[in-house]
């Protein structure tokens, strides 16, 4: 019971986070930013990014809860992650960090690996869209190295982000569960 509550409590605050993350500073800018919206005045664009999405499972991914037969399941069916991963300017784990991804994942398929998504990235360096946003919620069968992510929104910069992106698995220590993964993301955004 103390696990279903902690999960609970997890979830709303990932929920919460990316208005916790939003740009606006009062509700006459959110105001002016539907009406800017409603009258085509914003244009819409598009950013190009690449980055790397380092997972260190035992220092920036945890388990949470996990089902009644997660144990004996061959997919660990059930077991639920809550991430801070950091995300690099290249492959290597020690190159400088530009932001933090954070959210969580579940394993949601008793026949293969496959988590359901859910993670904000949030750009934390000066020079890469500081305090900005994105939100993917997506399936993610782990053992593919090449995959797709849907961006779902964003805030900051990437306000009312859509598209996809594109994972690519450069390495995986199935043993140790360390990951990295190369992000291109092609984002519309206004």
């Amino acid at each position: 019971m103390v696990k279903l509550g902690i999960f609970v409590m997890l979830c709303k605050i990932a929920i919460a986070t990316p208005v916790a993350c939003g740009i606006a500073k009062s509700p006459r800018e959110v105001e002016e930013l539907f009406h800017e919206f409603s009258t085509n005045k914003l244009e819409q664009k598009v950013t190009k990014l690449r980055f790397y999405f380092q997972n260190l499972r035992g220092n920036t991914t945890a388990v949470v809860t996990q089902a009644n037969g997660t144990a004996t399941s061959p997919t660990f069916f059930g077991e639920t992650f809550i991430a801070d991963d950091p995300l690099t300017v290249s492959a290597s784990q020690t190159s400088k960090v530009i932001g933090r991804a954070q959210g969580m994942h579940a394993s949601a398929s008793k026949e293969e690996f496959s988590l359901v998504f859910t993670i904000n990235l949030i750009f934390t360096d000066p020079t890469y869209y500081n305090g900005s946003t994105l939100t993917f919620v997506s399936s993610n069968p782990t053992l593919q190295t090449k995959l797709e992510l849907s961006v779902i929104g964003g805030t900051g910069v990437f306000r009312l982000a859509r598209d996809v992106a594109l994972l690519n698995t450069l390495f995986f220590d199935i043993a140790v569960g360390n990951t990295t993964v190369e992000y291109t993301v092609a984002v519309q955004h206004y």
